[in-house]
């Protein structure tokens, strides 16, 4: 009798599912799966890299062969939120081989942050390994706890790698400009700090200052827990980050900015208390969208293919607790959910393929679990 029970209940589940699919403006493919991936980028030559939070980076072909996991990689501090995040592939990948991937590194006593580590790729007839492996970021200072690394990361039509870091769940630090977390952070691909970076000359106007390199990294303040990172058509950055409870925001990153948390949110602490709404202070920057309920945002992107000729321009944000890829009309300035799709599962990354089809990760924890989506236009 159980065992007809189970195979009533998986067989409805699986009627849902293909009806909800139906819904769906695009072919779901399920090509392969992985236990807690987390990112995942193209190579030139249209295979991806795939990590997992675990500690693991695949190498996977459009078909979904997996590698071997890619030796050599770093020590990686998993629990809670933290392990091994996201990974990019340098501009000119094609002829210096260097990949970057971010993840949570130990600490003294208790403490730990995110760093970010560049490295060769090497292939083999097994997948790869990683060689001259250097960390060109840290989070500073670390902290205790394992919550709101952010560690977002992405490159920019002119080289420069940019940074999300999260509060750590710390809340003060946002607005400290002694620290580089609750911030998004601007380098040189080096980890060097670009001249032109607002906060350069900050150290010499703040003679109480004591660490002139955490300021000269940032270039805006006041975040929560950063956790998508798009550029739109015309090179205006955005950003999408989970509120507390409620004020889930999308922000327009503007040269300097501070977008004020934990001074303000239009979500409040989870114990219930208030935290002032951002139209209480002006001297702020304000979300161009704010939801609550919470979507729980894990990545954003903007589309930029022909294969969803409609959705050129358009950004998508990974929805967590919302199950969901929600779809948001960009406008110069200003931005509005238009379309949000059920998938399911709780969704951890959307990426655009080299031939504009959508890639995505599940979040899911377990062997063989989180899948390796491909959506394509339906017929």
């Amino acid at each position: 009798m159980m065992q007809r029970l189970l195979t009533m209940t998986l067989g409805l589940f699986v009627m849902v599912s293909a009806q909800a699919q139906s819904d769906l403006p695009f072919n779901v493919e399920p090509v392969t799966s992985f236990d807690e991936p987390w990112a995942l980028a193209f190579l030139p030559d249209g295979r991806m890299l795939v990590t997992e939070k675990k500690g693991s980076l695949f190498i996977v072909t459009v078909d979904g062969e997996k590698s071997r996991p890619v030796r050599s990689m770093p020590d990686v501090d998993y629990g809670g939120q933290g392990g091994l995040g996201d990974v990019a592939v340098h501009p000119d990948f094609a002829t210096n081989k260097l990949v970057y991937l971010s993840y949570v590194e130990s600490g003294t006593g208790d403490t730990r942050g995110a760093a970010v580590a560049r490295a060769v790729l090497n292939f083999n007839e097994r997948g790869g390994s990683l060689s001259d492996v250097e960390v060109i970021w840290r989070q500073y200072p670390k902290q205790l706890g394992r919550g709101h690394y952010g560690h977002r990361i992405l490159f920019d039509d002119e080289g420069y790698l940019w940074i999300s870091s999260g509060d750590r769940q710390k809340f003060t630090p946002a607005q400290d400009m002694q620290s580089n977390i609750g911030k998004i952070l601007r380098l040189n691909d080096d980890g060097t700090v670009p001249g032109d970076n607002p906060f350069v000359d900050y150290f010499s106007k703040n003679p109480l200052a004591d660490d002139e390199g955490v300021y000269a990294e940032i270039w805006s303040l006041g975040h929560r827990n950063p956790l998508g990172i798009a550029f739109d058509l015309d090179g205006q950055l955005w950003e999408i980050e989970m509120g507390p409870a409620g004020g889930d925001e999308l922000n327009r990153i503007v040269r300097g900015g501070n977008y004020g948390y934990p001074v303000v949110s239009n979500g409040d602490h989870y114990d219930g208390r208030e935290i002032p709404d951002h139209d209480t202070r002006p001297e702020f920057e304000t979300p161009a969208i704010w939801w609550t309920p919470v979507i729980s945002p894990g990545d954003l992107m903007v589309y930029r293919g022909k294969l969803f000729a409609d959705w050129r321009g358009d950004a998508f944000a990974a929805g967590l607790s919302s199950q969901a890829i929600v779809r948001i009309e960009l406008d110069g300035d200003t931005a509005r959910e238009v379309e949000r799709y059920d998938m399911g599962a709780r969704i951890r990354s959307v990426v655009e393929g080299p031939d504009g089809a959508l890639w995505v990760l599940e979040d899911e924890r377990g062997e063989s679990t989180g899948r390796l989506l491909k959506l394509t236009p339906r017929d």
